[in-house]
Order: C-alpha cells, then sequence, then structure tokens
C-alpha cells in the first residue's frame, strides 16, 4: 500500500487493528457531527495564495515556554497508545523526539511514565485529568516532576465521559465485550503477535503504579468512569497550579469567556480542543471556536490547538485562525498503528513537507508570519 498522508494510515490501521481498538481511536460522541466537522470545518478554510516573492529560505521552527520545536506541533495525549503498537508510548515518543516537537504523555497510557522518560532525548509533556481520586493525581504529578515532564497539559472537558455509541457496537463496551475482543484479536494475528503477546503487560502503566497492582481494559472502563469528578472547578486546579513547577496548560477551551479564564488563572498556555469530538457532539469546531478566543487572548498565553488536525497544511491554517502551534492525535495514532515508530516518523516528515508547501504558496518565510492576513475571510470559521 502507497502511502502519501494521513488519510492511507487511517486505512492501514483499520486493516491491521482489531476493530474495538480502530473504532475507539477513529469514533465520536453520539452521531459524530463534531468529530465531521473538526475535519470539514477545517478543510473549508481557505488561504490566499501569494506569488513571486523568494521563498528560498524557510524557517519552520518555533519556541514554545522556553523549547525550540523544529515544527509547530505537538502530539496531543492519546489513552492506550500501547495497544495501537508495542509498547506504543515508547515508540511514538521517540519519533516525536528525532523530529523535535512534544510527545505528551496520557495519564491512562499503557507505559508508565517512567518506562517511557529514559528513552528520549527532549523532555516529554505530561496530561492529567481532574479526578476524584486526588491521591493518583498528587502520585502522577509527583512522577512526572522526577522524570523531568516540562509541561503538564490539564484536561478539563471530561468531567463525564462522553456517548461513545461505536465501543458498545464494536466490543470495546457492552454485553460480552471480553469476549468480543478475544475473537477479533484472534482473527487480526499480525496484531496479536506484535501488540497482544510480545507487548505486555496491557495494564494502565501509571494507574497500576499508583494502586500497586496491575489494571486492564476493564479497569480502564471502570476506575475512570467511578472517578470522573463533576463537580470540578477552577478552585479545585489551585493546589495543582501551586504544586506543579513548569508550564501548565488548559486543555478542551471552547469559549471565550474560560478563555479569560483560563488567564486569570495564571496558566501559561490553553489547548482549543473538544476531545476530538469524542465528547459533546454539537459543540463547535475548533477551527470554528478558534478566532474568537484568539480575539480574546492573543498574547497574554500560548494558544495551541487540536481537533481536526490532519495534515501541515491544516496546522498552517490553525495558526492563521489564531494558534501559535497546532497538536495531532488521532492522525499520528493512524500512522503508530499501520508502521510503529517509522509510521510516526514518515507522518511527521509528511507534515514538515506540507507546512513549507503551504508556506511557500502563502509567501511567508516563518511561522510568526502566519497570520489572520493569510485567510481569505469569507472562509473564515
Amino acid at each position: 500500500m502507497i502511502i502519501s498522508s494521513s488519510t492511507d494510515y487511517r486505512a492501514a490501521a483499520q486493516k491491521r487493528l482489531p476493530p474495538f481498538l480502530f473504532h475507539y481511536i477513529d469514533g465520536g460522541a453520539y452521531a459524530e457531527h463534531t468529530l465531521r466537522r473538526n475535519v470539514e470545518d477545517l478543510a473549508g478554510v481557505a488561504l490566499r495564495q501569494r506569488v513571486l516573492k523568494d521563498m528560498s529560505r524557510l524557517d519552520t521552527g518555533i519556541e514554545l515556554f522556553g523549547e525550540k520545536l523544529a515544527l509547530p506541533v505537538a502530539l496531543s495525549p492519546v489513552g492506550l497508545t500501547g495497544m495501537y503498537a508495542r509498547r506504543g508510548e515508547v515508540q511514538a515518543a521517540r519519533a516525536a523526539d528525532r523530529k523535535g516537537i512534544p510527545f505528551t504523555m496520557s495519564s491512562v497510557s499503557v507505559c508508565p511514565i517512567e518506562e517511557v522518560a529514559p528513552r528520549i532525548q527532549r523532555p516529554m509533556w505530561f496530561q492529567l485529568y481532574v479526578l476524584k481520586d486526588r491521591g493518583f493525581m498528587r502520585n502522577a504529578l509527583e512522577r512526572a516532576q522526577a522524570a523531568g515532564c516540562t509541561a503538564l497539559v490539564f484536561t478539563v472537558d471530561m468531567p463525564v465521559p462522553g456517548a461513545r455509541y461505536r465501543d458498545a457496537h464494536s466490543g470495546m463496551s457492552g454485553p460480552h465485550a471480553a469476549l468480543r475482543r478475544y475473537v477479533q484479536a484472534a482473527t487480526h494475528p499480525r496484531w496479536a503477535w506484535d501488540v497482544g503477546l510480545r507487548g505486555k503487560p496491557h495494564d494502565l502503566g501509571n494507574i497500576s503504579a499508583y494502586l500497586g497492582k496491575p489494571t486492564g481494559l476493564a479497569d480502564y472502563m471502570g476506575y475512570l468512569g467511578a472517578n470522573f469528578d463533576p463537580s470540578i472547578s477552577w478552585k479545585d486546579l489551585e493546589w495543582i497550579r501551586d504544586f506543579w513547577k513548569g508550564p501548565m496548560l488548559i486543555k478542551g477551551i471552547l469559549d471565550a469567556d474560560d478563555a479569560r479564564d483560563a488567564v486569570r488563572f495564571g496558566a501559561d498556555g490553553i489547548i482549543v480542543s473538544n476531545h476530538g469530538g469524542r465528547q459533546l457532539d454539537g459543540a463547535l469546531s475548533s477551527a470554528r471556536a478558534l478566532p474568537a478566543i484568539a480575539d480574546a487572548v492573543k498574547g497574554q498565553i500560548k494558544i495551541l490547538a487540536d481537533s481536526g488536525v490532519r495534515s501541515g497544511l491544516d496546522v498552517v491554517r490553525m495558526i492563521a485562525l489564531g494558534a501559535d502551534a497546532a497538536m495531532i492525535g488521532r492522525a499520528y495514532i493512524y500512522a503508530l498503528a499501520a508502521q510503529g515508530e517509522s509510521g510516526v516518523s514518515h507522518l511527521l516528515d509528511l507534515l514538515e513537507k506540507e507546512i513549507r508547501v503551504a508556506m511557500t504558496l502563502t509567501s511567508v518565510s516563518s511561522i510568526a508570519q502566519i497570520t489572520g492576513d493569510l485567510l481569505v475571510r469569507e472562509t473564515r470559521p
């Protein structure tokens, strides 16, 4: 199979993965309207093509929170990454490290923090939810800080889990889920051998380290479902802001008023995100929410954006809409599932090439020059 885009990697991942894993990463909440709009709205953002400006020298690098990045891109936190490739968090982190961009580790990863951090040169970022079990939160923060994680990504758009209908149909949840997953694994022998057998242990590494016992998929659904905290408010984040010594980003911002609250709270950055369309179906796409948020807080706080980013062109679009950088989640998981570390490396090379093409054809030589002036205004979300 010829792979020249993230769309190709998605097709390859679908062939390789058991359905319960493919649909878990591919799906969204309810009827998946927001999931689709994330991609469609971003694809509908038109850019001004400019010519004859001498684009022989381009700089795709940025500085973010004191770190130099080769691209204005970071890998988003994705739970269960280690189920998509053997010790998947390690493979993805190494690919990001080689490319000179941050890898963000999910608190519900398969590999624990201590397995991933020593395998890379660049410090990784760490993601955490607000949970009822504050002991786990403190334990995870202490371990992330000890491992040298530089930035904390705090996900706040999950006080309750979204209704993801695909999971019940695919075998991720629902009646006889464990048996259905076993049958699916048996009919996907390449995944079963590489990940199912050679990728053990299949537990939630960070939660297992805290609980002192192995955990699995049942614990993933059960522990998290019982521990999401619908009472969350800004005051619940204050002790974390005091404890964490590095940059802190609030992930899950879709409203300008919430962005202003993040500035008042003292966050170092926000991530404009609807959780990839996996929470509130009918919420604004990130592309539509971003301009108003940028108008409200640009320059006061760093703005990153995810949900719907599938190409380097999409990265440029997000920055033109007001972001300082973009994050990718599904796109790199598809590549990881299809070809492991080499797939993620290849995808990041494709993103860089696409960013360079977009910069050349819009006549900008640095990321700082990507502004709202590049937008064809009648198509702005």
